[in-house]
């Protein structure tokens, strides 16, 4: 079974390594990259009271930064630890940030998505998720219908049977689990050896215990992957039939991130081995049924995300795609993002600095931005081509009360080269994004991105593909 047409993907290699070049994943416009101490904790206060008045539900996302190992290729704010009074003491200052945060809000405003991310959030122990949730729900106000998406990291060599019938208790219904690949030869090489057969236990049980949904990351460009290799994934993978897939581009990038210095550079796959390891793994997934939502990621039909795309509710915000697209976003924990009406802001990025202001009394805002009008245009417009690969003229001109075609004329005429190459078409009627431009979003996004440069394009980005 294929794909439909709208959600299509045509693979042309030729274009891949034409417009393979470093951009921005667009989680948010302006990207954190903008992002300045001149957004204060006393602007973020403000405006966040200002937000009740638009009476929008909420979203939480919580980041819990511990790791009982090192996977050594992984880019994401962590802190690898045994010490369990480093941990409580986190905790107790988290507690704190909720009760500040949770001051700006109104009650009335509920709770309709939740997020766990890390670092590993099963690095709690039972007991601490379940105080954790506790604050959390004594704080703000949780929306406990069937709409509710409250969702978990979790690592499949950390939890239990037991630990997932507690989540569910707690109301989780979404589990992501960090898979990457099976292959033992690439688990030993990135320091992460977790079976088949104990994810597919893990699997089975969350289905049986209710959950709603179970993700699985997977990572091309290893060590020691190849395309046989993967597709051996591939094949365990599509019989554990997870209802969402994202499957990453690993960036190798010692020089910033210390554990991927553990990786043998000789090791990882050639520019070619990766771009076959993913034509094929498209080829896979779209054979077995997955639909291609955009940005590595992929759900079955009936899934939420694909329902979504097609009735124009998508969203993408931090945490990847989303269909709460009404929410004011709250991040609480050490380097997480809030997004509040126009303001970003991003707490202190390491946890000694997150400490110290929580224990002066301060929320740990630590940088941010204000959006300004010419960027919150540039963001819908972003928005609109990452969630649904189109941008209509009409629906901008009602929306905003511009011409698209007056207001972005530059863009317009910096976009035919794109609509030379195939990569988008461009009509009266709007923007579309073609089945070959699909890989290749970032490329057509940045074009209305009026931060990016060469020097930014070279060097602060990670390669599309």
């Amino acid at each position: 079974m294929g794909t439909r047409n709208a959600d299509r993907v045509d693979f042309d290699e030729g274009l891949i390594r034409r417009y393979d070049g470093r951009g921005p994943r667009y989680t948010s416009y302006p990207t954190a990259l903008q992002f300045s101490a001149n957004l204060t904790a006393a602007e973020y206060r403000k405006n966040a009271l200002d937000s009740n008045a638009s009476d929008l539900p909420l979203s939480l996302y919580v980041h819990i930064p511990f790791c009982q190992t090192l996977c050594y290729y992984c880019g994401c704010n962590k802190i690898v630890t045994r010490n369990q009074v480093r941990v409580g003491r986190y905790l107790d200052d988290l507690y704190r940030e909720i009760d500040m945060q949770s001051e700006l809000f109104s009650t009335d405003r509920k709770v309709e998505q939740l997020h766990f991310g890390g670092g590993t959030p099963t690095y709690l122990s039972d007991e601490q998720l379940r105080a954790l949730m506790d604050k959390l729900r004594g704080a703000f106000t949780f929306d406990d219908s069937d709409t509710h998406e409250f969702s978990i990291e979790v690592d499949p060599r950390s939890v239990t049977d037991k630990s997932i019938h507690s989540l569910a208790e707690l109301g989780f219904n979404r589990l992501s689990l960090g898979i990457q690949d099976f292959n033992a030869d690439v688990q030993k090489a990135v320091n992460r050896i977790q079976s088949v057969d104990e994810v597919q236990l893990l699997v089975e049980t969350s289905r049986h215990t209710g959950f709603k949904s179970v993700s699985f990351d997977l990572i091309y460009g290893l060590p020691h992957q190849t395309v046989a290799s993967f597709d051996t994934t591939l094949d365990s993978v599509i019989e554990m039939r997870p209802d969402r897939l994202a499957v990453y581009n690993y960036a190798h990038l010692p020089e910033r991130f210390k554990g991927q210095r553990m990786i043998n550079a000789d090791d990882l796959p050639a520019p070619e081995t990766k771009l076959d390891i993913l034509h094929h793994t498209i080829d896979r997934l779209d054979s077995a049924g997955y639909v291609y939502i955009g940005m590595d990621h992929f759900a079955l039909p009936e899934d939420d995300l694909v329902k979504a795309r097609h009735d124009h509710t998508l969203h993408r915000n931090f945490q990847g795609y989303s269909t709460h697209q009404q929410c004011d976003l709250i991040g609480l924990g050490v380097s997480s993002i809030s997004s509040i009406g126009p303001v970003y802001a991003q707490n202190a990025v390491s946890t000694i600095e997150y400490e110290k202001i929580i224990e002066g009394g301060q929320l740990p805002i630590a940088r941010g931005i204000a959006v300004d009008a010419d960027d919150a245009l540039r963001a819908a417009t972003i928005q609109s081509l990452m969630c649904y690969d189109a941008v209509s003229f009409d629906e901008f001109r009602a929306q905003y009360g511009f011409e698209f075609e007056s207001y972005f004329a530059a863009e317009l005429g910096r976009l035919e080269p794109l609509v030379v190459d195939g990569l988008v078409s461009v009509d009266t009627s709007g923007i579309m994004i073609t089945a070959k431009g699909r890989l290749l979003l970032r490329s057509v996004a940045m074009v209305f991105d009026r931060y990016i440069n060469d020097e930014l394009h070279d060097q602060r980005y990670s390669k599309a593909i």
